[in-house]
């Protein structure tokens, strides 16, 4: 039986307990995940951290949780693209409320015309972390908020890090 890989996107800036909340839910279903990071900036912002700083970050936090069927990898091609050059048959996100699920179908629907043979698969956020947002992390945290509980210990100390210089 072939492995069944999928693919997480995102451009975890910072990764976020939600985040890894997800990814490891997807590790329990497929047998292999490719944690993508984004490296093409899609949104007005730049992001806090380089890509390859957000993919160490996410390794890190992924590794403290024990995904031993993880892999973190840096992309800036379609993500339908990046998921074929890795041999997944899935696409999946993660999905906190009804304004998620607007966003998703839209690029599920544009994912489809380009990839039909790769499924999109959607996780609900558990209830802990239904509310966190990378952004308003990011907020939180340039306002001297106190972001430990949202992110892993070292994304909080790399967050505090980073804003203060």
């Amino acid at each position: 039986m072939a492995e069944r890989v999928a693919v997480c996107p995102g451009s975890y800036d910072p990764v976020t307990n939600g985040h890894v909340d997800v990814i490891g839910r997807a590790a329990r279903l497929f047998d292999k995940v490719i944690v993508g990071v984004v490296d093409v900036q899609v949104r007005k912002q730049a992001p806090l951290f380089t890509a390859q700083e957000r993919k160490q970050l996410l390794e890190e936090a992924l590794d403290a949780n024990g995904h031993d069927n993880v892999e973190v990898k840096v992309f800036s091609n379609l993500l339908v693209e990046f998921a074929r050059e890795n041999g997944a048959i899935a696409i999946v996100k993660g999905l906190r409320a009804i304004s998620d699920f607007e966003y998703e179908f839209e690029m599920n629907q544009l994912n489809r015309k380009l990839a039909d043979d790769i499924e999109s698969v959607y996780i609900f956020a558990s209830s802990d972390y239904s509310f966190i947002r990378s952004t308003g992390v990011k907020e939180m945290a340039t306002f001297g908020g106190d972001v430990s509980n949202l992110v892993p210990p070292h994304v909080a100390k790399a967050l505090a890090e980073r804003l203060r210089n």
